[in-house]
């Protein structure tokens, strides 16, 4: 299990960092709300601790940011404002938790535990659901499709391509094989549609990334590679 956590108090986040780690758990540590949301761009995680009170950025402003992208990873948040009305904020904006300092280790292992319990099921049962290749994840259910955390706009018929493509990534296929496969027809020879659509798919997937994963192979077709 990997847990990030954002907190400006060094000794604090230090503290945690060592006894989450004793505990078993894999744990990054960044002291600013936007170093958090870089970590949060790169990296999946299964639990995020975060302070409320952040230099440059705000835990609840990075909360928010990030709960547009993901509404599964439980984020625990610590702050010294502990009000009904502070809390309902974090709450309506996708708070899981509130730990009010000072508090218990063991109390955060606890509710640690309990979100982590909480959230097994959910993403066992959505797991199936999404496909995963290099940096992108396709969210098959929302028809969605991230890279590097980014949200990448496709249309139907790109979506369909690149998924086709993810699913067949330990191969090449070829025009006529997308054509019956994505398309539902038989391929003509004299059509430069599948072309032109991977030429959309690469202008959208791999334009604005160095590592470029979509690959063709003179005469034979399409591949994925992971550089």
């Amino acid at each position: 299990m990997k847990i990030l956590i954002i907190e400006d108090e060094i000794k604090t986040a230090l503290s945690l960092k060592q006894g989450l780690e004793e505990s078993g758990y894999e744990v990054h540590t960044v002291f600013d709300g936007e170093q958090g949301i870089q970590f949060l761009n790169t990296y999946q995680y299964d639990i995020i601790i975060c302070d409320i009170i952040l230099p440059k950025i705000s835990g609840l402003e990075v909360c928010a940011q990030y709960r547009k992208k993901n509404a599964d990873t439980p984020i625990i948040m610590l702050t010294a404002l502990g009000s009904l009305d502070d809390k309902k904020k974090g709450y309506s904006i996708g708070v899981d938790d509130y730990l009010v300092k000072p508090f218990e280790f063991e109390e955060l292992l606890l509710k640690i535990k309990v979100l982590l319990k909480r959230t097994t099921n959910i993403i066992n049962e959505q797991v199936s659901n999404k496909l995963y290749f290099a940096d992108v994840i396709v969210d098959l259910n929302k028809k969605e499709v991230y890279r590097n955390g980014d949200l990448i706009e496709l249309s139907p018929k790109e979506f369909s391509l690149l998924v086709y493509l993810i699913e067949n990534k330990n191969r090449v296929v070829s025009r006529v094989e997308i054509a019956e496969k994505v398309w539902g027809i038989k391929f003509d020879t004299g059509t430069n549609v599948i072309e032109v659509y991977v030429n959309y798919l690469r202008n959208k997937i791999d334009k604005n990334f160095s590592n470029k994963i979509i690959h063709n192979k003179q005469g034979m077709g399409y591949f994925l590679k992971d550089v």
